[in-house]
Parts: C-alpha cells; structure tokens; sequence
C-alpha cells in the first residue's frame, strides 16, 4: 500500500480548518533561510556550471568522492533505479518506507519483505533504509559493507544528516552499491524537489541518461550549493533537533505513550490505539502519521518554533488516559 505522510489535505477534509501543523512527515520546521535567487535561474535552463557546483558542495558534505547525481528528489531515484537492471527478486528490509517495495513491483521485480539484516543475502537487489523510517533503526557502514559484498545494494539514507557516522556514502564507489541522499528533510524545503544517488560511475550514468538533462531546476541548485555549504547552520541544527527530540519523547511519555525510536526528525510511539491518538491530535488540528501495519504505532514530527511546541504540549496533555 502506497500510503504517506503529508496528506495535510486528507486532514483538512475530514476535520476542517486550516491552521495545521503538519507533524505526519519526517521533515524539519524550521528550515534553511532561501536567499534571494536571480531572475535568470527561473528564465534559463540550469548550467552545467551550476550542476557541478551543486555536487562538488554535496560531495564535501557528505564525505564522498565517488560518482553522483542530483535528482529531484531522492523519490526519483527510487523510481529509476528498478531499471538499471532486468527485474529479479529484491528483499527489502521492512517495516519501511514503502516506495521501495511499490517502485520494484511496478517495474516487474520479485518483492521480498524481510525483518532481519541477514535475511537480506541472497536477493537479486537488497534494499536498507538506514536510518529507518520510521523506527529509525541504524546499521553500521560495516554491516552493510559485508552485506555489499554479498549482493546488490541500494542503502536509502534520506535522514541520515545527523548521523554522518552511519553513512555509507564515504565508502560508494564500488559497482552495485548505491546510495540515496535527500536534501528536503534536514534542510526543511521537501519543496525543492532535491536529492542524490551515489554509486559506481556506470550505474550513476545509466540514472544519468533516464533522469534527462535537467532533472533540477535552476533556483534548487543555487539554494542547495548555499546550504551544503553552511556547515554552522547544519552542526546548530542538529544539536537543536537532537535536543528537541528528547523534549517530544518526554511529552509523549507523559501522555502514556512509549517511545519507540525514531530520528531527530520524527519520532515513533507505541499508543493505546492509533487512530484514536491520531483523531485526538487531528481535533487540536495537529496531523501525525499511522501506519496500515500496526493499530498502536504513531509517528510524529518535530513542531517548529514555539508556538508549535505549545500547541503539542496542550494537545498531548489533553490525551485520555490509556485506560479510558
């Protein structure tokens, strides 16, 4: 089931109103500032200059100097990267981000969903999300290093910026290991439309000729080169977020729920019942995200700004008890 975050428009439907705080995506609120972008990067086609601007400053930022393409959206690549290859059987580490597992089914791939790292060899194509989205389990770039060895690897790291430790990308280059990057989820402009694939050079140039010649426009370059450059601004977000992150488990736990997981974008909770807890934030006009799996596992996003995080506050201490 392709089912998502975001649908604030679903919310608004069958709730009402419209001063929501989207909380039901993994995406930081309180994004990179857009500076001012000059009128010829909407009037001309994005230079080559641009584009190789826009990977050098990726490249620094996320230790690698192998092979990459920018993409729109890390969702891009999970769509092309089906075909860099006839299908096959693919395991996919789950429960997770369920584009995966819908991208290989629709282009004609065996699909395999699997719950343990080692049950990833033997497939045709293994696919990790690390950190996971959403219990934000983390494996470590030698695990998956020997999983590499073993099989073709795609390791989708869309929020993995504020655990550069966990990242494999320093370590691609090598044929049949990719890599995926997302820009929008810790710079907070998922608008942008940005993200990266790394792997061999052959492979990145198969997804190369598929995405076409202009696969990101013009002000996403110039805005994402400025932000992968801006290393204070990322290193004073990621203790921020790190630090917020404990502050939404310490309101959850108070409001009877467990805390799961997650990463410093989103967290997860085991909840007396979902949809109930989904339905009481929705009244506080508050969206979450649950999940077609589990009738108790609520994922939340991080508020923005204060007036957020007191709209939370209220809402979670108004939660019926959990043996009401």
């Amino acid at each position: 089931m392709r089912d998502h975050g975001g649908n604030i428009d679903a919310a608004i439907a069958r709730f009402g109103g419209q001063d929501w705080i989207d909380l039901s995506t993994g995406i930081n609120r309180e994004p990179y500032p857009v500076p001012a972008i000059p009128p010829q990067d909407w009037t001309m086609l994005p230079t080559h200059a641009a584009k190789s601007a826009l990977l050098a400053a990726a490249r620094e930022t996320y230790g690698t100097q192998a092979p990459m393409l920018a993409t729109a959206g890390a969702q891009a690549a999970i769509q092309m990267i089906p075909y860099l290859t006839a299908p096959g059987c693919a395991h996919v580490l789950t429960p997770t981000y369920n584009e995966h597992a819908a991208a290989l089914r629709a282009a004609g791939w065996q699909v395999r969903e699997v719950q343990r790292l080692e049950d990833l060899a033997g497939a045709d194509l293994a696919v990790v999300v690390n950190p996971n989205n959403p219990d934000g389990q983390r494996f470590t770039p030698d695990a998956l290093q020997d999983l590499a060895r073993e099989t073709r690897l795609l390791v989708d790291e869309s929020f993995g910026d504020m655990q550069p430790e966990h990242s494999l990308a320093p370590k691609a280059g090598a044929r049949g290991l990719i890599v995926l990057r997302s820009f929008g989820k810790f710079y907070g402009l998922a608008g942008l439309r940005l993200g990266f694939a790394i792997g061999h050079a052959e492979e990145i140039g198969k997804l190369e000729e598929m995405a076409g010649p202009w696969p990101v426009n013009g002000a996403a370059l110039r805005i994402a080169t400025q932000a992968l450059g801006d290393r204070a601004w990322a290193e004073a977000t990621i203790q921020r977020l790190r630090t917020e992150a404990r502050l939404a488990d310490a309101l959850a736990q108070a409001a009877g729920w467990v805390p799961l997981g997650g990463t410093e974008l989103f967290r997860l909770y085991d909840t007396p019942d979902a949809q109930s807890a989904q339905d009481h934030l929705a009244r506080h006009q508050i969206w979450s995200r649950i999940f077609p799996y589990s009738k108790t596992w609520l994922r939340l996003g991080l508020p923005g700004g204060a007036q957020e995080w007191a709209r939370l506050k209220d809402a979670l201490a108004a939660c019926p008890p959990a043996d009401a």
